[in-house]
């Protein structure tokens, strides 16, 4: 729960500086929030959490 809250976050904030700098248009971003709803909801959903979830253990077992 707290990795999806964190990556839930971390995306947001993605977003809302390509909004700001890059020229994102809001259209545009509503369009991806839907597509991320509405992809939840089909079969593949618990592959893509578990590769986000492979992808951030990767990231956390690198020590600098």
């Amino acid at each position: 729960m707290i990795l999806s809250m964190s990556g839930v976050v971390l995306l947001g904030i993605i977003v809302f500086l390509f909004f700001r700098k890059d020229g994102l248009k809001a259209s545009h971003a509503m369009v991806s929030a839907l597509f991320g709803f509405y992809l939840a909801g089909t079969a593949i959903a618990p592959s893509i959490t578990a590769g986000g979830a492979s992808l951030a253990g990767l990231i956390g077992g690198i020590k600098f």
